[in-house]
């Protein structure tokens, strides 16, 4: 079985940034996948879950209410791993492109006084909120961004390099 794309990036190397996961064609339109990698994988902790689900409730209302992207924004949600979210959008930007975008739906969290649609009526686990954490991680999240921003590695994934058998087949090892 291939090794699906997401998995091929070399999770020791990568840091926080803006990367392009995959680009796919949809009814003829491209649509790209951003992974928007907040900690260090296997070095920093992860997102607390709270915190994580009160960034997506945030992040999304902002992307979704921005004037000059909305029409571009398809999803943006929390990877399960915890370290970072996946934003979907139409056409194929570079991570550059995006990165103010990001920059600035980062920053708002810092201006939140609660998290919207964290009632009942809107979201299956209401009571699972962190607004203090998330403009924690948030607030780190832009400063690492902007002291970092001429630095290639943040737009860039870093590849795992697997063996190729003979036969032209990708070795894992244990």
């Amino acid at each position: 079985m291939d090794l699906i794309p997401s998995f091929s990036v070399d999770h020791t190397a990568i840091v926080p940034g803006i990367f392009v996961s995959r680009v796919d064609t949809l009814e003829d339109k491209l649509v790209t996948t951003y992974d928007i990698r907040v900690t260090k994988p296997n070095v920093e902790p992860a997102i607390d879950v709270a915190a994580m689900h009160s960034l997506e409730h945030l992040i999304a209302t902002y992307l979704r209410n921005n004037d000059e992207w909305k029409d571009e924004i398809i999803y943006w949600g929390p990877m399960g791993c915890l370290t970072g979210f996946y934003l979907i959008m139409k056409g194929n930007r570079a991570p550059q492109e995006i990165y103010d975008l990001l920059v600035d739906a980062f920053k708002s969290v810092e201006d939140a006084t609660e998290v919207p649609g964290a009632q009942a009526v809107n979201c299956g686990n209401y009571l699972m909120h962190n607004l203090p954490m998330a403009k924690w991680n948030a607030n780190k999240f832009v400063k690492y961004l902007t002291d970092n921003a001429g630095k290639p590695e943040i737009f860039e994934y870093p590849k795992t390099e697997r063996l190729v058998t003979d036969d032209g087949k990708n070795f894992f090892d244990s």
